[in-house]
């Protein structure tokens, strides 16, 4: 005959204690390194086309630019240190950026295995290609370095310190203009959804500041995109030649 269960054993057993979940694991945590990363990279960016719109001053002052890449931080640092810090920062900030955006996506549809059978009306174009961008901006981004630093498929000769003639040959090619222009519509798109979303992560958006941020997010996307596009355009109307 079983004998009838005591208190003490039909008593639940306590939770047994689990780490709580780390920082890289929370889908907080994602986003923030989304955003974050996003924020170096537009911040590159901003730099990025301000020095290549020095290319309108002519072939002296663009290739003494190129040349200052190379020395800046000198003496202290020594050649092409501070260019090859800033290089590894960059490509930090875009794997973090990639690798998170990559691990949301597929946390996202693990949530909503069925897709959606219609699609939110204010979600903005820029939102719904978002994922598209990313991918293209990524396969630019290969193309860039092997064309214009390295030279593995630049379309002319190549020439090691003259930044000048080698933009001139790139966007002297169709191929050269439609790959970059594409891109950089493209990036202006991705600046623009992810400034905004960037802030409303790290907590600076609320419901007052909701239309200056998305005009100083459209304005940033805008200058950008144009800044980026005048230099292959200046370039096929014979205004940089």
């Amino acid at each position: 005959m079983a004998l009838a269960p005591t208190r003490e054993r039909t008593a639940a057993r306590p939770p047994s204690p689990t780490p709580s979940r780390g920082f890289w694991s929370s889908t907080l945590g994602k986003k923030t390194v989304m955003a974050v990363s996003g924020l170096i990279m537009l911040g590159y960016l901003v730099a990025h086309v301000a020095g290549n719109l020095k290319v309108f001053f002519g072939p002296e002052e663009f290739n003494a630019y190129g040349h200052w890449l190379r020395v800046m931080g000198a003496p202290v640092l020594h050649h092409e240190w501070a260019l090859w810090l800033v290089r590894i920062v960059l490509l930090a900030a875009v794997v973090a950026h990639a690798v998170s955006a990559y691990q949301l996506s597929r946390r996202d549809i693990k949530a909503r295995p069925t897709a959606y059978v219609h699609r939110r009306k204010r979600s903005s174009y820029a939102t719904r290609t978002m994922r598209w961008g990313g991918i293209i901006l990524a396969l630019f981004i290969v193309w860039h370095v092997l064309d214009l630093t390295t030279g593995t498929v630049h379309p002319g000769g190549f020439e090691e310190g003259k930044p000048y003639q080698n933009v001139v040959d790139t966007f002297s090619t169709w191929y050269g203009n439609v790959v970059y222009i594409v891109a950089m519509l493209a990036l202006g798109l991705h600046v623009r959804h992810g400034f905004w979303s960037a802030a409303q992560t790290l907590g600076v958006g609320s419901a007052r500041r909701e239309r200056l941020l998305k005009v100083l997010a459209n304005a940033l996307a805008l200058v950008l995109t144009a800044g980026f596009v005048s230099v292959p355009v200046a370039v096929m109307t014979g205004v940089v030649s």
